[in-house]
């Protein structure tokens, strides 16, 4: 930073106004690519699938809400983990400023894992967060979205995952998908976004990416070089490069170079 590049406000502005042109050019192919996204073809899912929450027994068509359109967050939590993995978690801690106008603009959101909801409910409540977060416990739901790994998902050391087979590296891997359903109640996914695909909703990132230091990963790294649960910040505790806090981890991953 002491050996960067410092010039009269002329030559600033001269720089800054020709990036600028670069970046209107990245918005507009953005644009361009939400919109091929919302031409692509969507899939009826056949069945209803079963999940649990508070109330116990809670179907897929439940979780709209009322609504026509439901997100829904894969995030890392395996049936005997102790705590969410800590990226899915810097995921989330974005969401809950926006809940109120997705719900207001016909979109419910919702969080998919795989422990048993106590667990979930239990660390949803210490991170302070409002959505609603169900368990698939008793369902193939996680491994039919290829987020969850059992054995048999494993051919020849690898698995299905962000739409091409890749090195298991973990039982659980991250994502959202998307789904739609119409006025008879037909349910469709219409898109899911895996590893880096959804990291434009990370404003952290955004601002980040502001400023000089810009995220200052580890070129080989990843987000758990210095993200940490939101309220582990003023203690010394680790993240293994998995995704999960040393004190909890034994093999999982959210390695966003890995898996973009």
């Amino acid at each position: 930073m002491t050996n960067h590049k410092v010039v009269s406000e002329q030559d600033w502005l001269t720089a800054h106004s020709a990036h600028l042109l670069a970046e209107k050019e990245v918005t507009r192919q953005r644009d361009a690519l939400s919109a091929k996204r919302r031409q692509l073809p969507w899939r009826r899912i056949e069945q209803d699938y079963l999940f649990h929450d508070a109330g116990g027994p809670v179907r897929l068509s439940e979780l709209f809400d009322g609504r026509s359109q439901l997100v829904i967050k894969h995030f890392m939590f395996g049936p005997d983990w102790n705590e969410g993995c800590v990226g899915c978690s810097f995921e989330v801690d974005h969401i809950q400023g926006a809940l109120v106008h997705l719900e207001h603009h016909d979109v419910s959101f919702a969080v998919v894992s795989r422990a048993p909801f106590d667990k979930l409910d239990t660390f949803r409540r210490r991170m302070g967060w409002q959505f609603r977060w169900v368990s698939s416990a008793d369902s193939r739901f996680n491994q039919e979205f290829h987020v969850s790994f059992e054995p048999e998902d494993i051919v020849e050391g690898k698995v299905f995952y962000n739409f091409a087979w890749q090195p298991f590296v973990c039982e659980e891997l991250s994502g959202f998908s998307v789904f739609y359903r119409d006025e008879r109640g037909d349910i469709f996914h219409t898109f899911s976004a895996y590893g880096r695909g959804a990291e434009e909703l990370l404003g952290t990132y955004v601002l980040l990416d502001m400023t000089p230091n810009g995220r200052n990963e580890h070129p080989r790294g990843n987000l758990t070089d210095w993200v940490r649960h939101h309220d582990r910040y003023d203690n010394d505790s680790g993240v293994a490069p998995s995704g999960r806090p040393e004190s909890d981890s034994v093999g999982c991953c959210h390695d966003r170079k890995r898996h973009e």
